[in-house]
């Protein structure tokens, strides 16, 4: 059965967006730990996180997926917005231990102007000060598409970041479709060629996750900007391929296209029958 879901708002508690999921036909979903665009964080509720907990394990959900806030950046040229982005993240893996076993997805960050291989570096420093044996959450790398300074544009430098942590059973990548097309990975005409490649360089034991997104741009344009599934220039054909792949179909897929409730849960049907006609 697919593992589809949609990122869906925090603010009104862990359980109502479990529900809220059911609605939608989705057995899943990705939040954001806190304020996208800021800093603060909503006072977890244990017996909140535990009736989500009791709801996904009733509804055989596939792991949660939680973001965390786009502020971050974890090789800045700033001292202090690398320590902003360390502190943050310990903060929000402690707060995912009320919701043990799932996924914390980051972006890798921009490397201001000081090189990738600095920023790599300071990336990886940042994941070992805070990745802790005990922790049940696997944290994810995205992989970018290459817009400005960002590290995380190609399979080899995120292979760099993780051969960098010391935990590393601790780590994982989430592929984001728009991201790696506007990078310039032709999922639409070579998916197998794709996804061989990133085989080769980071694993594909390292897959935990697919934000399934149409692209607003061409192939290798590293604008990063979401489309609706079918109304991009990634396609329809492209998305149904990438869902049904041998590589691909057991993994979770979370849909971060510009859209409301309503138009999730339509995508989310589509794709829900596209995946049964293979």
């Amino acid at each position: 059965m697919l593992k589809i879901g949609c990122h869906l708002s925090a603010s009104k508690g862990f359980l109502a967006m479990g529900k809220e999921a059911l609605k939608l036909g989705a057995n899943t979903f990705q939040f954001f730990t806190r304020n996208p665009r800021g800093s603060r964080a909503k006072e977890v509720d244990p017996q909140d996180a535990a009736a989500l907990l009791q709801l996904a394990q009733e509804h055989n959900f596939a792991v949660l997926l939680a973001h965390a806030p786009y502020t971050l950046n974890a090789c800045s040229a700033e001292e202090r917005t690398r320590e902003f982005a360390r502190t943050t993240m310990e903060d929000d893996l402690h707060r995912m231990e009320y919701l043990p076993g799932n996924y914390y997805n980051f972006h890798p960050g921009s490397h201001t102007g000081q090189g990738a291989e600095t920023g790599i570096r300071q990336i990886t420093e940042l994941l070992n000060a805070i990745l802790k044996p005990e922790q049940t959450t696997t944290v994810l790398l995205e992989t970018m598409a290459g817009k400005g300074t960002e590290v995380g544009r190609t399979f080899e430098e995120l292979k760099a970041i993780l051969d960098g942590v010391t935990l590393s059973e601790k780590m994982g990548v989430c592929l984001d479709t728009c991201h790696v097309f506007d990078a310039g990975y032709d999922i639409v005409n070579h998916l197998d060629e794709v996804l061989a490649e990133f085989d080769r360089v980071i694993g594909l034991n390292r897959l935990r996750a697919v934000h399934l997104n149409d692209s607003m741009n061409p192939m290798g344009s590293h604008k990063d900007r979401h489309q609706k599934i079918g109304q991009g220039t990634i396609g329809l054909e492209a998305m149904v391929r990438i869902i049904n792949h041998p590589a691909l179909c057991a993994l979770p897929f979370y849909l971060e296209t510009p859209n409301d409730l309503a138009g999730y849960a339509q995508e989310i049907a589509l794709l829900r029958e596209a995946s049964q006609q293979l």
